[in-house]
């Protein structure tokens, strides 16, 4: 799935897939994006962003079924994010949920929209109504310290003192649109769901008060706060308690899909934990093997060269008994440090909304 927005990004923007979809991983350096997100305001294209629409009489409890978080009293001003299980507990998806009068909107990971699609229209029981939107309506966000300036000089400044995971159905330029306040890298963070039409305009018009910033970098600033990064993290099997998305799942619901298999996890022995690791020049492929004292302990799942710590930063899977921070590690030929997150401290806890 490409962009909608692909013609309006100049010939110079960096594409690249990212699971099913062709997104804009970078516009100009990865520094010049960093800065932006952590300094100023960062335009994001958030195309790759499935959307699904779910509605009908069933939608509610369809919706509590498939989902692992509690979203019965929902409403349409209100999102939040949720993880979707398979029935042995796996993640198929990590997704914000869009409270809708009619039901709700499933925002996907990127690139995974037609896997959640596939899997919500699996387990459709009660027959509800399953919409990708994705053709439709397009995503845009808006992540910084000072985006909430953005929002007021865009489109309404009452608008970016929203509560984080508010919902507001308002209009740009006389077109409906849906914002919210939401975020990925812990700075103030926003998103507009918008006519696919209308789309490039609203782009255009964000550029004159925000720099754009491609995937890569956003997915650098997820991880230094410990945002999950899906497509890395949740592979060969991983369950949710060693993947640490513990924290997207309900286990006081009375039933969801993969509740059984998370109860068993839960109440079963103590496996492997994930936690974060900064330390040395290379950066090391998942898979890498960890070391304790010369035992081996573990793997990588995850690493790039943070550009706000400015060394390589991580994540490892290893045995539960290693999962504290400030112990020292041996990831190849490079001795690091485990942390505790977030890895950095965000702009925005220092900065206020006026």
């Amino acid at each position: 799935m490409e962009s909608v927005l692909a013609n309006a990004h100049p010939e110079e923007t960096v594409f690249g897939e990212v699971r099913d979809a062709t997104v804009p991983l970078r516009f100009s350096t990865p520094a010049e994006e960093y800065k932006a997100i952590r300094e100023r305001a960062a335009l994001l294209d958030l195309s790759g962003f499935g959307l699904i629409e779910i509605s009908g009489d069933g939608a509610v409890d369809f919706a509590q079924r498939v989902l692992a978080r509690d979203v019965e009293y929902l409403t349409s001003e209100r999102c939040m994010m949720s993880l979707v299980l398979d029935e042995s507990g796996q993640i198929v998806d990590q997704v914000v949920v869009w409270g809708r009068e009619n039901g709700m909107f499933l925002e996907s990971s990127c690139g995974a929209g037609p896997r959640l699609l596939e899997h919500l229209q699996k387990h459709n029981d009660e027959g509800v109504d399953i919409v990708d939107r994705s053709a439709e309506l397009t995503i845009l966000g808006l992540e910084g310290p000072y985006a909430w300036g953005v929002v007021g000089r865009l489109i309404d400044s009452e608008l970016a003192s929203l509560p984080f995971e508010a919902v507001a159905d308002t209009t740009w330029n006389g077109v409906d649109i849906v914002f919210g306040r939401t975020g990925f890298t812990s700075e103030y963070g926003y998103q507009m769901i918008v006519p696919a039409e209308s789309a490039a305009e609203l782009w255009r018009q964000s550029l004159e008060q925000a720099v754009p910033a491609g995937h890569e970098v956003l997915e650098i600033a997820m991880l230094e706060v410990r945002q999950p990064v899906i497509r890395h993290e949740a592979n060969d099997g991983v369950g949710i308690i060693e993947g640490g998305a513990n924290w997207l799942v309900d286990i006081t619901k009375e039933s969801f899909i993969g509740r059984d298999a998370v109860l068993e996890a839960f109440n079963g022995p103590v496996g492997r934990r994930t936690l974060g690791f900064s330390g040395g020049e290379s950066i090391p492929e998942p898979g890498t093997r960890v070391l304790a004292a010369g035992q081996d302990i573990g793997e990588v799942v995850y690493a790039v060269h943070s550009l706000g710590l400015d060394t390589t930063l991580g994540l490892v899977r290893v045995d539960a008994e290693f999962a504290a921070a400030g112990l020292p590690f041996t990831i190849g030929d490079a001795e690091v440090t485990t942390l505790t997150s977030p890895y950095i401290t965000p702009k925005s806890w220092s900065i206020p909304i006026i």
